[in-house]
């Protein structure tokens, strides 16, 4: 256990450094992380008022409240892997990687998480000028604020493992753009970022329950929310941890296979 936390605490220190180094990129992303949610947060909160009130139930103060908790959620579940990955396998940066006696992902946990970490006082802060500006209803119930937290960690955990696992397309392909694109459309819509689920059609609703989306971000949003009862909490958690042990697997199973295809591309 100590030598985890003596690598972890080494490579957060990397980290810090890094980001700290390169400011433009860490703004960049921050304001894509925000102005995202902050525009849905104004087209539904503008579409409820001009519809009377409510588009279905909900509220302009009920979409207010969803999407800042999308923005705070997604902030702390995000990965950049997918997008990455291609260019470690192409310029070989993954080399030094495997040469390495831990497993490349727990540099990426560590760099994930500090992150997040140097960010989010400005999410918070963009958060609650938000919460002043829309007058968000919220409504939580003790035990749903108490579940939520295993269910963020859950959440992180499969979203970081499926875009891993999804990532190592680079070993077999070195253009990944166009999955990436497919994927983050898929997400955009069954997760929950753009709408609530509540708002579409059954037959997607149900996509997005069988497909792992719904898992990491609309299920602890709305857990957040008090907007769950708990049993649906409970298939909830069932959900989350049979796609992490499918998930987990199926990372296992292509890392093995794709470090044997592996070879590297450039200098």
């Amino acid at each position: 256990m100590n030598d985890w936390l003596a690598l972890y605490r080494a490579q957060f220190k990397t980290t810090i450094a890094g980001q700290l180094q390169d400011r433009g990129a860490l703004v960049i992303w921050l304001l894509g992380l925000v102005l995202e949610p902050t525009i849905y947060l104004v087209v539904w909160s503008t579409v409820a008022r001009s519809q009377g009130g409510e588009v279905d139930g909900f509220t302009a103060g009920d979409f207010a409240a969803y999407f800042l908790a999308v923005m705070m959620i997604n902030h702390a579940t995000f990965t950049w892997i997918m997008w990455e990955f291609e260019y470690r396998v192409r310029q070989g940066q993954l080399s030094p990687l495997l040469l390495r006696p831990v497993h490349p992902i727990h540099r990426d946990i560590a760099d994930n998480a500090t992150y997040k970490l140097l960010t989010l006082p400005v999410v918070l802060a963009v958060a609650a000028l938000l919460a002043l500006a829309f007058r968000p209803s919220f409504a939580p119930v003790p035990w749903s604020v108490l579940a939520f937290v295993p269910a963020l960690v859950m959440a992180f955990a499969v979203r970081f493992g499926l875009e891993w696992t999804l990532a190592m397309t680079g070993f077999w392909t070195t253009r990944v753009t166009a999955l990436n694109q497919i994927y983050y459309v898929a997400f955009l819509f069954l997760s929950g970022q753009a709408v609530p689920l509540a708002l579409l059609p059954d037959p997607v609703r149900l996509a997005a329950t069988l497909l792992p989306f719904r898992w990491f971000l609309a299920f602890p949003v709305e857990l957040a929310l008090g907007w769950l009862t708990p049993g649906q909490t409970l298939i909830g958690f069932a959900s989350q941890a049979a796609w992490l042990a499918i998930i987990l697997a199926s990372l296992r199973l292509v890392w093995r296979r794709g470090v044997r295809q592996y070879s590297a591309v450039g200098a």
